[in-house]
């Protein structure tokens, strides 16, 4: 099917139409943002259903066909902008939930109070990921307006934080209603403002908790110390046995063994890709770093695999020392995963060296994400290139992602159709951090580059 390409899509109209359009979009940007949608948090689940509904209506009053779908946990969101049979479908993915936040961890606005200072947007969620979601949107808008022969679906997920637990049984159920010919997703991040990016690939995860028990109370030192076991000292040791704190290398037996370094190709599309070691450490807050040779960074953020400790729970954290003997300890971990990598594989190997080291520590495994390897070739990964040139004046280079997005991986498998990414958060927007924050000259140029990504899909020839 060959169509002729709709009028309207030269840079002026677009950007008088990004113009007209900031009040809407921030303002909405603020709803959603307000909305604490903390789909880890049980006491937060009305709010996570609140978000989906708010949602739900925005797309009504746009013109979609909109299914709430129920998952077992928190709602996914189906909106349907169809205008023919005849056209190729796009689904558009991103999510809605958001990561816990409190002043307390270092943040200068309430974390849930929208805050804009001229360009800039401040508040959970606004990069991660309720601005992009809202940016291709109202790209999708413009698109559909100017009669592109194009369907555009979308799909707002509620619990991508938590790792996606009934995301892919819900989409089997719902396979026919989600049918789509290719899926893109804005919810990854660029090198640097100055250069954007798209994953040629994304980490998997595997989370797990270490629990130690050894009594039932607080027991004083004085009388008990030395003879009595200490549960937050064992589980740090065991920890410590786990991974070299110094340079990050794991020490569980076979971690490593289905790991596939990066080629030669992909290493030296590392060293073009524009990436600062001075920069990272600037966006990101760091004091200093393990390595600071920039191909080595990106290896070790993008190309490899971690075990990362989030936090231990266990004893006295009041002020002054109280010296007790603690009855129990818990330690946070997880591991990036790499293509080729198995969760389950991880999962025993963990299993099997905590039982050697410490036999009286519990693992529990959590969710587990897998990796994936992205599309770089082809006619969809030429149509975001010649987007986001377009719209930043910059062509993408393609790079791995470091983050995990579990919903990818089922909606290649179940959906059969190739998922791309159209990203537009930066290293300085705060992911998962205090202070998180989103911006308009991203927002404006998300518009224009998705609002152009829909209109050359359009124009790709189906496969024979």
């Amino acid at each position: 099917m060959t169509t002729s390409m709709p009028s309207g899509f030269s840079k002026k109209s677009l950007l008088d139409y990004t113009a007209s359009q900031r009040g809407s979009f921030e303002k909405t940007l603020k709803e959603l943002v307000e909305i604490p949608s903390v789909s880890a948090e049980p006491r937060h689940q009305p709010e996570v259903a609140e978000v989906v509904s708010r949602a739900a209506d925005l797309m009504q009053q746009m013109g979609g066909e909109v299914r709430v779908l129920e998952t077992g946990g928190h709602p996914l969101l189906h909106a349907r902008f169809e205008q023919s049979s005849d056209y190729p479908t796009v689904t558009v993915y991103n999510h809605l939930d958001v990561q816990p936040a409190d002043m307390s961890d270092g943040w200068h606005t309430e974390p849930f109070r929208f805050v804009q200072k001229e360009d800039r947007y401040w508040g959970r969620g606004t990069t991660d990921d309720k601005g992009p979601a809202l940016t291709a949107l109202w790209g999708a808008k413009y698109a559909l307006a100017h009669q592109t022969p194009i369907n555009v679906n979308f799909l707002w997920e509620a619990e991508e934080e938590i790792g996606s637990p009934n995301f892919e049984s819900t989409v089997k159920r719902h396979k026919e209603l989600l049918e789509t010919d290719s899926v893109v997703v804005s919810d990854t991040v660029w090198v640097s403002r100055t250069r954007p990016a798209c994953p040629a690939g994304l980490r998997g995860l595997q989370g797990f908790r270490f629990f130690l028990e050894t009594g039932e109370t607080d027991q004083h030192s004085g009388t008990s110390g030395g003879a009595a076991r200490n549960p937050v000292a064992e589980i740090c040791q065991l920890v410590a046995d786990c991974f070299d704190a110094k340079t990050g290398d794991v020490k569980i037996p076979g971690f490593y063994d289905d790991v596939v370094e990066p080629t030669k190709a992909e290493l030296a599309d590392l060293k073009k890709s524009g990436f600062s070691t001075a920069t990272f450490k600037k966006d990101h807050q760091f004091k200093s770093l393990r390595v600071t040779d920039p191909v080595e960074i990106m290896k070790r953020i993008w190309c490899m695999p971690t075990f990362e400790v989030h936090g231990i729970e266990g004893g006295y954290h009041g002020p002054g020392v109280k010296t007790i003997v603690p009855p129990r300890a818990t330690a946070i971990v997880s591991c990036r995963l790499v293509p080729n990598m198995d969760a389950r594989k991880i999962v025993k190997l963990v299993r099997a060296f905590v039982k050697e080291k410490n036999p009286d520590v519990k693992v529990q495994a959590e969710h587990g994400l897998p990796a994936y390897q992205g599309h770089t070739v082809g006619p969809h990964p030429d149509a975001i290139r010649a987007a986001m040139n377009f719209a930043f004046d910059k062509e993408p280079v393609f790079v791995r992602e470091g983050g995990s997005i579990g919903a990818v991986v089922p909606m290649e498998k179940v959906l059969k159709a190739p998922v791309f990414f159209l990203g537009l958060s930066l290293p300085e927007h705060g992911y998962h951090a205090p202070n998180e924050n989103y911006d308009w000259q991203q927002a404006e140029g998300g518009m224009i580059a998705f609002a152009d990504y829909f209109r050359r899909v359009a124009a790709i020839e189906p496969a024979s």
